[in-house]
Formats: C-alpha cells, structure tokens, sequence
C-alpha cells in the first residue's frame, strides 16, 4: 500500500518559526521520525506533524526518555502501521474491529502543544473537526501557534 502525505519538522529558533518537509519513509517510520525529530539542532521547541492519506494525522515531539504524542483517530491502527506505532507506544490497545463504529477518537497527549500556544481544549475541538482533511487541522494548529504562513508555505512544496 502507497500512503499519500508529508511529515514535517517544525522549529521555533529565537521566537522564529521554521518549517521543513521530512523524507517520506518516515510516514511509515514513527522509530525513524522520532529520531529525525531528535538531530534537529534547536534550543527551541521541535515537534514533527504529519498527515496521512487524507485519514488522520499525528504529532510528534520528542521529550527527554521519550517522545509526546498526539494521534488524531485511533481508529487508523487498524489500517496504518504507524498509527499503532503510535499506540503502542502510549501504551494503549489498538481497537479490535467490531469495537470500531463511525467516531474517530484521539489518543494521546493533548496538551503537547499548551506551552506554544494551543491549550488541550483548543486543540480537542480542531480533532474533533471531522470536516476537515488532516492538512487542514493541521494548518489551523499552525496558525494557532503562530506559523501559519511557514506551515502554508511547506504544503505548496509538498
């Protein structure tokens, strides 16, 4: 199976933002992602989003002994290696079938992103916006934290 999307590696330097597109192997690699994540040279915040075929999305932020994690609908482990990386590594069964119904859940951390911005309520209303592509909640988080214009930049090249 192809997945269609992008991750990115975003980074506030000096209260700048930067944006950058990810190798595409890693929106099946959360280990590689993380790891990606972790060589990016910053004394400022860095967290990675990605978005996968137009079903869920994910952030990541590495924190010391692990990484802060956020995935959109859990209901994707079924379908997505990376999505049950992602469980897994919160430690979380993945649904079995028959539990699974039309609601998408998030699993993960919500507040990851309070300290730029984003407080966990503000954040579980745009997950919970089931009218939106994944690209689209994310550029709302990005215009949120304050680097829409990045973020919209990097999707042109994506």
């Amino acid at each position: 199976m192809t997945i269609d999307g992008f991750a990115a590696a975003v980074v506030r330097e000096d209260g700048a933002w930067k944006c950058s597109l990810l190798a595409e192997e890693l929106l099946e690699d959360l280990d590689g992602l993380i790891t990606a994540l972790r060589r990016v040279a910053a004394t400022g915040a860095v967290f990675g989003l990605v978005a996968i075929d137009d079903e869920f999305f994910v952030i990541v932020r590495p924190v010391p002994g692990g990484a802060s994690l956020l995935l959109s609908d859990a209901t994707a482990a079924l379908d997505y290696d990376i999505a049950a990386d992602v469980l897994d590594l919160l430690h979380i069964e993945a649904p079995e079938e028959d539990e699974v119904d039309d609601d998408p859940w998030p699993e993960g951390d919500l507040s990851l992103l309070n300290d730029l911005g984003l407080p966990e309520q503000e954040l579980q209303l745009i997950v919970g916006e089931e009218d939106l592509y994944p690209d689209e909640q994310l550029a709302l988080i990005a215009q949120r934290c304050g680097f829409g214009e990045q973020f919209a930049a990097l999707l042109e090249k994506a």
